[in-house]
């Protein structure tokens, strides 16, 4: 079989990963794997498991790029790949713009995958256009279903994203050293139960609320905050405004910021319970799999992705989305006689890229 990826770019992130990951499965069963995107710092990696990598501007959000289409037919007729795989707009819109110009018995067969809650409109329903179309989580499936009646049911099919567990090992724990670095570099947390809200800085992360819950918890000084994740420049001033919402709230001694770390499982590995406060619903959920994964009990607002892990895998720490209160409440509960994590779940990095083939068979 060949396979062919378009995305915008190679540098970084969870879609350019999974990209990254099928690439290299395909290479491993012996299929034949090509991606086209603007270039990046990951296009090394792929190249180094074999697949053919063709630079091409294919996400700028703009209407030269359309000159791009003819471009993609003639390159499509030559390559003659069995599947083309689209996962992102811009390059969604041009690849079918391409590929319905295509006679239809020649043309290879369509794949979308629906990563995200992008933003409802026509724009967005482009990731509708396979004829096969791929859902991260059943949430995704009904945002779908919901939002762009037009879809055929039939055509979708949901493919949970995953992790391997041989990267996120049941009981895992960091070396002594590494801990011993870590409580040096913040003092601050030596000896405490942490914990922890990761992710990046941005507003949607639900840092207003962790300060409201590590202030109903402030009378336990064992517990200590840890926020763990970056803040882009662009990001700044919101930065300085959470900082200003923990002091203002007498919390300051109480957090710590780590920021852009590439050492997250660690620090997920040493907390006592990491939390997903979303303000809105995430397609899966990465980091709160990995936590899981690791034996970290997890408390997370009931929706989206995060929703259907806990649901499954830890219902104890499933919290009414948007309602610090109750999540204070089934915090202390963790905190006291947490319900172990189970040593497996079924969100593995080996069914998702199984998954994403069955769905190839059925077409090919």
């Amino acid at each position: 079989m060949k396979v062919l990826q378009m995305i915008p770019e190679m540098e970084s992130g969870g879609v350019e990963r999974g990209t990254l990951e099928l690439a290299q499965y395909l290479g491993d069963k012996g299929h034949d794997s090509v991606v086209i995107s603007g270039g990046g710092k990951m296009v090394k990696q792929l190249e180094a498991c074999g697949t053919r990598h063709l630079t091409m501007p294919v996400g700028r959000k703009r209407l030269s790029s359309l000159l791009l289409v003819p471009k993609l037919r003639r390159l499509f007729t030559e390559e003659k790949p069995d599947i083309l795989h689209l996962r992102s707009r811009v390059p969604a819109w041009l690849a079918w713009l391409a590929w319905r110009g295509m006679d239809p018995a020649k043309r290879p067969r369509l794949v979308t995958t629906v990563h995200g809650f992008n933003s409802v409109n026509r724009y967005s329903e482009i990731m509708t256009c396979g004829e096969r179309v791929i859902c991260v989580s059943e949430s995704i499936r009904d945002h779908v279903l919901k939002h762009y009646p037009r879809v055929d049911p039939a055509k979708l099919r949901v493919v949970h994203r995953g992790i391997d567990p041989s990267d996120y090992p049941h009981g895992y724990r960091p070396s002594p050293e590494w801990i011993e670095g870590f409580h040096r570099e913040f003092p601050a947390t030596r000896g405490k139960r942490l914990l922890t809200l990761p992710g990046r800085i941005t507003r949607l992360k639900g840092h207003e609320d962790f300060a409201k819950i590590l202030k109903d918890l402030s009378a336990d000084e064992g517990i200590h905050g840890v926020i763990a994740g970056g803040a882009h420049p662009r990001k700044a001033a919101y930065l300085d405004e959470i900082r200003a919402l923990f002091e203002k709230e007498g919390l300051s001694q109480r957090i710590t910021f780590t920021g852009g770390r590439s050492d997250l499982k660690e620090i997920l590995a040493i907390s006592t319970v990491v939390l997903s406060l979303t303000t809105q619903s995430e397609s899966f959920g990465r980091t709160t799999l990995e936590a899981l994964g690791l034996g970290i009990p997890v408390a997370g607002y009931d929706h989206g992705g995060v929703g259907e892990q806990l649901r499954l895998l830890y219902p104890a720490g499933q919290i009414p989305p948007n309602d610090p209160a109750a999540a204070s409440k089934i915090i202390r509960a963790l905190l006291e006689n947490p319900p172990p994590v189970p040593s497996q779940h079924p969100f593995t990095l080996e069914a998702m890229l199984e998954g994403t083939m069955s769905v190839y068979r059925e077409l090919v």
